[in-house]
């Protein structure tokens, strides 16, 4: 919320994701960001990736958007990260509206 209010909506994804860095180093919130997803099928690990923004207490993934509104591709994308990591919550964030718009999804 803070990233939100402090500049609003407009920027890039990155822009987003750089600040929500700091603010999550402040509130000492662990979290590793950028982090590659291995994708297994049939027990065999493919040679293409996920890539998740941030895994926050080594299981939340946290999604960043940069979007006029939250689409069902975007919770598509974080339901496939929780599948591919096996963990349970995650948290899609969208900066790109006027008002900040989060969802948690749950697998």
């Amino acid at each position: 919320m803070e990233v939100h209010k402090e500049l609003g909506s407009g920027f890039f994804e990155g822009v987003y994701q750089e600040s929500l860095s700091i603010e999550l180093k402040s509130s000492l919130i662990p979290f590793e960001k950028e982090t590659v997803l291995d994708i297994s099928y049939k027990g065999i690990q493919l040679n293409k990736h996920y890539f998740a923004d941030f895994i926050c207490y080594d299981n939340i993934i946290v999604e960043t958007k940069a979007v006029s509104d939250i689409s069902k591709q975007h919770i598509s994308q974080v339901l496939n990260y929780l599948k591919a990591t096996n963990s349970k919550i995650g948290l899609l964030v969208n900066f790109g509206s006027e008002k900040l718009q989060y969802k948690r999804i749950i697998r």
